[in-house]
């Protein structure tokens, strides 16, 4: 049997459809929205805890986490580089396109945006950290108290940023499953296959 000439190959590929997410893209998808949620409730916890060893461990688990979180949408950015998203419906108009394009950058600029700012506010304090206790973090800038607190106020708007995108992004896909009964909500679901 003769198979497809080598050199045709990739572009054929290219021009196939991808109607699913991948299991690596899906595991990594809501490993990242799982850790998000925990990284909320430690931050939260962090800053209204008293003073104490506690409040410092609290600390430790959400820069490290943030940290985890960094390398986690990395890797998941460059997973996307190299295989394709699932197309949108094709009765989606331009402008849902656009906003579903944009939403998405933002969501990965933002996932990006607050583990850097965190970085900024361990660095710019000139306490040492280390990851989960094992790994220590470079700092990123020089200690200076000023820059501490801008980068906690960009961290917390950063924050309030992510969580209104959040808010976004869920309810785009719950109006996509329930009003428009389209798959692309359970192509995302673990086990979910599309139509």
């Amino acid at each position: 049997m003769i198979g497809r000439p080598r050199m045709f190959t990739p572009w054929m590929d290219a021009c196939q459809t991808v109607t699913s997410w991948s299991a690596p893209a899906k595991f990594l998808h809501w490993l990242v929205a799982a850790l998000v949620l925990v990284q909320a409730g430690l931050g939260l916890a962090a800053v209204s805890w008293p003073l104490s060893p506690t409040k410092l461990n609290l600390f430790v688990w959400h820069k490290s986490t943030g940290m985890l979180i960094l390398a986690l949408v990395v890797l998941r950015l460059l997973w996307r580089l190299g295989h394709r998203a699932p197309a949108l419906p094709s009765a989606t108009p331009a402008w849902e396109r656009a906003a579903a394009r944009a939403s998405h950058f933002i969501l990965y600029g933002l996932l990006l945006a607050l583990p850097l700012s965190g970085w900024v506010i361990a660095s710019a304090s000139g306490i040492p950290f280390s990851i989960f206790w094992r790994i220590p973090l470079p700092p990123i800038v020089a200690v200076d108290k000023q820059v501490t607190e801008a980068a906690a106020s960009v961290h917390f708007a950063l924050l309030l940023a992510l969580l209104a995108m959040l808010i976004v992004h869920i309810g785009a896909a719950l109006r996509h499953h329930y009003v428009k009964r389209n798959d692309v909500l359970v192509r995302m679901l673990p086990f979910g296959k599309s139509k």
